[in-house]
């Protein structure tokens, strides 16, 4: 009988950074969930580095650590346990994880991780549906907007012509002078 591992979409998704403009987790809370250590998890990946290639896997810069602990309020790298970049892993990445840490723990983890990667993107796609809509209607308002602009326009116009005094007019036409008679 297995026993079933629950982590929580909200620990996972809370796990997720953004790195390099893709969406990853980093060795050492992926570690955590797995039960491992994180140069236990290291170890398993430099085994098998032909399973994670550049866009499965990669190491941060010292500059993006630096600007992920200051998104994320951290000021003491040695209490992370941050002593150098860590790896992170896109969703193929930790996908890979599974095969090359072939625990119970590991599978059942990275299915719940999967699930949560694969919410977040449908929750992504319906917003950019939605966005998208929005902007529609955005520029509809717009229009609207510059036409009624124009009307109003026209309409100061028309009541600044009707203010103002009207000049005499000359009559138009023939005029016949009376013939005087001597």
């Amino acid at each position: 009988m297995s026993k079933t591992i629950i982590v929580s979409e909200e620990i996972i998704i809370n796990k997720i950074y953004l790195v390099r403009g893709h969406k990853v987790m980093l060795d050492r809370d992926l570690a955590e969930m797995y039960g491992v250590e994180t140069r236990v998890l290291n170890q398993a990946i430099k085994r098998n580095e032909k399973r994670f290639p550049a866009d499965f896997m990669f190491q941060m810069t010292s500059e993006e650590l630096s600007d992920w602990k200051s998104h994320n309020v951290i000021s003491n790298k040695e209490k992370m346990g941050l002593r150098k970049p860590p790896n992170v892993f896109t969703e193929q990445g930790v996908a890979m994880l599974s095969s090359v840490l072939n625990s119970e723990t590991a599978i059942e983890v990275n299915i719940q991780i999967i699930r949560t990667f694969t919410r977040i993107r449908q929750m992504l796609s319906e917003h950019t549906e939605l966005r998208l809509e929005v902007e529609k209607i955005k520029k509809k308002l717009d229009n609207q907007d510059k036409n009624m602009e124009v009307v109003f326009q026209y309409l100061d116009e028309l009541l600044e012509k009707k203010d103002q005094p009207k000049p005499e007019r000359k009559s138009i036409g023939y005029k016949i002078n009376p013939v005087k008679t001597k």
